[in-house]
């Protein structure tokens, strides 16, 4: 791709890190974009000084990495009068305000899909190790638990029913895993796809009440939104069969934890894999913690090696397309365009 020739080059900022070294391997090899690195850790006054003459912000959607400060809202776009697009790390964006961008004529984009395999293989070991009990099985050799092989019976995925919340990339993906596999017969819900994509993808198109009642693993990938916060609750763990696994790779707030921890003290659920908290990492003294029928990870499950480099592969690509003046195909916020369109023009015809 060609990006336009002007006489001050595109300038991107990042904060401390970036997800793989073949971002700026690909963005430094352009003398049309200049990339600058920025610490938290700064001084803010001379952070913002800087910042206000940047057209790209690469962010990370991970709020406990996020100062107050430096998190994408109105106030801080403000701060930010040449900025036009707002390119995030990974898939999710919960550091930023949607709203707010649209306002502002601000593009958000994401890499979706880049980590898709990641976040499907780590949910699909959740639920092998739940339905094997493996986490139970391990805690009770490591602490010598006198017990009788059958005490750890566990269960086979082979057949089982799959019930997957939001059927994108990640969730098709694992519909894909479990169906071909395992033979499971998959259910999905989501609301934004109808019935014969969902086919198209290997799952079965169902209602909520029906995921929950008939599915022996209930599995999460969707965005955290205002339609999914707080979408598994104590009701909703009651809904589901009991013996049931809960898994949940996407994001904070999507379940309530503790009714979580009491839907699997009460034994109604058999097992939960959690990637995701309300506070990352949880603390030591999590009540579910104390639970050997939780595997817990801190939300790493696309955290790879070749999910990294894709999403920044994906990244670097998205935003040079973006300078060339092209539409992003992970556009987050697409009603922006047009107000994009106009502040992209006067940015460019005021740019020092």
């Amino acid at each position: 791709m060609s990006i336009p020739n002007t006489p001050q080059p595109w300038r991107l900022v990042y904060f401390d890190f970036v997800q793989h070294p073949v971002f700026l391997e690909i963005l430094n090899a352009r003398p049309e974009v200049e990339v600058t690195k920025l610490s938290f850790a700064g001084d803010t006054a001379a952070n913002f000084e800087v910042l206000r003459r940047m057209h790209a912000y690469q962010a990370t959607s991970v709020k406990d990495d996020v100062p107050p400060a430096y998190m994408v809202n109105a106030e801080f776009l403000a701060r930010m009068p040449n900025l036009l697009v707002v390119s995030m790390h990974g898939a999710g964006y919960d550091t930023v305000d949607v709203a707010a961008c649209t306002e502002a004529g601000v593009l958000l984009v994401n890499q979706s899909g880049g980590n898709a395999e990641g976040v499907a293989e780590h949910a699909l070991a959740m639920m092998l190790s739940l339905l094997k009990r493996i986490p139970e099985s391990d805690a009770w050799v490591r602490t010598g638990r006198p017990h009788k092989r059958a005490d750890l019976m566990g269960r086979d995925l082979l057949g089982k029913t799959v019930g997957i919340v939001g059927l994108g990339n990640i969730g098709r993906r694992v519909a894909e895993l479990t169906r071909g596999l395992f033979r499971c017969r998959v259910l999905a819900y989501d609301p934004y796809l109808d019935a014969a994509t969902c086919a198209e993808r290997g799952a079965e198109k169902v209602e909520f009440a029906t995921l929950l009642a008939e599915s022996d693993v209930v599995t999460v990938h969707c965005p955290r939104t205002a339609e999914t916060e707080g979408m598994f609750g104590a009701a909703e763990f009651a809904r589901m069969k009991r013996g049931a696994v809960f898994v949940n790779t996407a994001r904070f707030g999507i379940h309530d934890e503790a009714a979580l921890h009491e839907a699997l003290v009460s034994k109604h659920l058999a097992g939960a894999g959690l990637d995701v908290w309300q506070r990352e990492p949880p603390p030591k003294d999590h009540p579910l913690l104390a639970l050997d029928t939780v595997i817990a990870s801190p939300h790493v499950a696309g955290v790879t090696e070749d999910s990294r480099a894709r999403v920044a592969q994906i990244a670097a690509e998205q935003l040079l397309g973006i300078f060339a003046g092209e539409r992003p195909p992970r556009l987050i916020n697409p009603e922006v365009w047009p107000r994009y369109l106009e502040r992209r023009a006067a940015v460019l015809a005021n740019r020092d």
